[in-house]
């Protein structure tokens, strides 16, 4: 027999130590490295530790087994957790429904729609480790060109998604937010980075309310539209405004809760109520002899008409502006009203004008532009600011500083131009 010597078996060992170190061998003769194991049904396992916690991934070939092993590796080199490839984008969002505080309910429901009628079906069941910038701007550019959504919807998308991919950052799950800037490109195609909102000028505001009141198939719309553009309440204020609220004797409106409508889908719609975002909110704004007549202007109506409030809102009921069924408005119902009065007094202007006339027609406008006007006419009496604020119910000064800075650059403008024309011996009209 041959002699084995002492040198070769000391090699032996070191070299089935090593193997051990490294791994074991497979039914087929492939060696496994350390933390791989063959499963007895078939398949192969991959076993760590991380952090204290042991993990385990399964493959049914060694290849695949390896691959995604590679891939975890990369992963915990960025700091991203081992779950992350799983995971999809509906996961993070449910995550981030579960744990979001401090948002008013409106404000979580209109968020929670934004995510579940539009990102939902594109991109929700993506998976969030695969989720590119490129992705998410494709998805917003899809939203403006097939979908044919307002750019300020997708802002309004991109704000609930970007907080939702946020927390998939904060969690490890992705090294950075595919979102981050994914809209500027399509905010500034658009001209809609920077959107300064437009008051009506005094000349629209005459016509406006001149129409309203001539006008028998729209004079009902007369005392809401009014109301809103002599004391800048906000839509939410105005529809959710009660007869209790107004105190007439003393000249006062006492805005202290919010209307809210919100549209879940596309088979139902429900209302609110909602006590303001901020305690700048709750105010009391005089009012005006107009206003006052408006108010009274509606209650006769209301009388002669037998009109009552039939609904009943989280408690709140006797809502002062209804529609013919007994029922409160709501912001969608009020916009399209505008549109037909706009669109009427313009043809109104037109047929009647004479071809060498100057004539004044009204731009398209919102509910929010009646607001918007009222506080920049306040801006053009040099009104005390702290007054402007507060009656407008701004929390933060600086907005209420935006509104005046606009206003006024605005008219100044306008009495330069009116002092140029008289300097040159012209006219002021």
């Amino acid at each position: 027999m041959p002699t084995v010597r002492k040198a070769d078996g000391r090699q032996n060992f070191e070299r089935r130590v090593l193997l051990w170190q490294k791994g074991a061998e497979t039914g087929k003769g492939i060696m496994l490295k350390k933390g791989e194991s063959e499963r007895a049904g078939g398949g192969y396992d991959y076993r760590w530790t991380q952090n204290g916690e042991r993990r385990v991934i399964y493959a049914p070939t060694l290849q695949e087994l390896r691959e995604k092993k590679e891939e975890i590796s990369a992963d915990v080199l960025r700091g991203i957790r081992p779950n992350a490839r799983i995971l999809t984008v509906n996961d993070i969002y449910k995550m981030w429904v579960r744990d979001k505080m401090g948002l008013k309910d409106n404000t979580m429901l209109n968020y929670m729609y934004m995510y579940e009628m539009f990102v939902d079906p594109y991109i929700g069941k993506s998976k969030i480790s695969g989720l590119l910038y490129s992705d998410v701007k494709g998805f917003y550019n899809m939203l403006y060109r097939e979908r044919g959504l307002k750019v300020s919807t997708i802002d309004n998308v991109n704000t609930v998604l970007h907080q939702v991919l946020e927390l998939a950052v904060q969690n490890r799950l992705i090294p950075a937010n595919p979102s981050d800037n994914a809209i500027r490109e399509l905010k500034h195609m658009h001209g809609k980075e920077i959107q300064k909102r437009q008051a009506l000028t005094a000349k629209e505001q005459e016509l406006f309310l001149d129409y309203l009141r001539s006008t028998p198939r729209y004079q009902h719309w007369y005392p809401v539209f009014l109301t809103m553009l002599y004391t800048g309440l906000r839509v939410g204020e105005i529809t959710g405004l009660r007869w209790c609220d107004v105190d007439l004797e003393n000249g006062f409106i006492s805005v202290n809760h919010t209307l809210v409508y919100f549209k879940h889908d596309t088979n139902k719609c429900q209302f609110s109520i909602h006590k303001p975002k901020t305690e700048a909110g709750s105010r009391s704004v005089p009012i005006m002899s107009e206003v006052r007549e408006a108010l009274e202007q509606e209650k006769e109506y209301q009388d002669i008409a037998g009109l009552r409030c039939k609904v009943k809102v989280d408690g709140f009921s006797d809502f002062i502006f209804i529609n013919r069924f007994g029922n409160v408005h709501n912001q969608n119902n009020l916009n399209r009203a505008l549109r037909r009065i706009i669109r009427d007094c313009n043809k109104r202007v037109l047929s009647e004008a004479q071809k060498s006339e100057n004539v004044t027609l009204l731009p398209d406008f919102s509910c929010h532009t009646l607001r918007h006007t009222f506080a920049t006419r306040m801006c053009e009496m040099g009104i005390n600011l702290k007054v402007i604020q507060d009656v407008l119910g701004h929390s933060d000064f600086s907005t209420t500083m935006n509104v005046y800075t606009d206003a006024t650059s605005d008219f100044k403008k306008k009495e330069f131009q009116t002092l140029e024309k008289l300097l040159k011996g012209g006219s002021a009209e």
